[in-house]
């Protein structure tokens, strides 16, 4: 690969570490790359999509010319694994926050778990979570939550086209989603606790893919500097 490839635009699929925001994995291949080529000040480069710190897998990243490509790759299907537990919820709806309150579930059966999942296939109304870079009045929601201020947040469109439980061991559900643009996992999994008549928040999440691009082929951000 030369300058001249990455000025003209390529794909990059980054594994994206935990604990590593999306923007700090972009940075840290922009660096690589100006130092390794000695691009441009100018050289563009983005990401395809954003990742929660506590979410891992693929983070499209975009150079030169293809960042044009953004928009129309972050509009494709998006596959997630990860797993939802029961019986708590934090007001982030996933390990961000403290679990704020606690709820029963010795109902929950096989059974419920599998007839609940039949309620949030196909077009669904989602909230975003409270903590989430969404914008309002100004200021995004996580300012406004972690100032204590209360928001309201009004209910989006999105749809759940897969949703398959693959494991089930009280108080961890673990799950496969393909979704569309502007799914909240975290709420999805807040809303799957409350549909159980119990609680629940998001613990693990992994971006498997988006669109026809996978994660297997994806590199972490450490190998792809080597």
């Amino acid at each position: 690969m030369t300058a001249e490839d990455f000025l003209e635009g390529q794909i990059l699929l980054i594994d994206k570490p935990l604990k590593w925001s999306s923007f700090q994995a972009v940075n840290k291949l922009k660096y690589i790359l100006k130092r390794k080529y000695d691009l441009p000040k100018k050289f563009k480069i983005g990401h395809a999509g954003t990742l929660d710190p506590l979410a891992t897998g693929l983070l499209i990243v975009c150079t030169g010319k293809f960042t044009k490509r953004i928009t129309e790759i972050q509009g494709q299907a998006k596959e997630y694994t990860g797993t939802i537990t029961v019986g708590a919820t934090t007001p982030s709806y996933d390990l961000e926050t403290e679990v704020d309150a606690t709820f029963p579930t010795e109902h929950i059966t096989a059974e419920l778990i599998q007839e609940t999942v039949k309620q949030f296939i196909g077009e669904i109304d989602q909230k975003p979570p409270v903590f989430s870079a969404i914008k309002k009045d100004g200021k995004r929601l996580y300012e406004h939550a972690r100032a204590g201020e209360e928001v309201e947040i009004c209910s989006r469109k999105t749809t759940i086209h897969e949703f398959e439980i693959t494991k089930f061991e009280l108080p961890k559900i673990e799950f496969r989603v393909v979704c569309s643009k502007g799914t909240y996992i975290r709420s999805l999994a807040f809303d799957f606790g409350k549909a159980l008549n119990s609680g629940a928040h998001l613990s693990v999440l992994r971006r498997t893919k988006i669109g026809d691009y996978s994660v297997q082929n994806g590199i972490l951000p450490d190998e792809f500097e080597k």
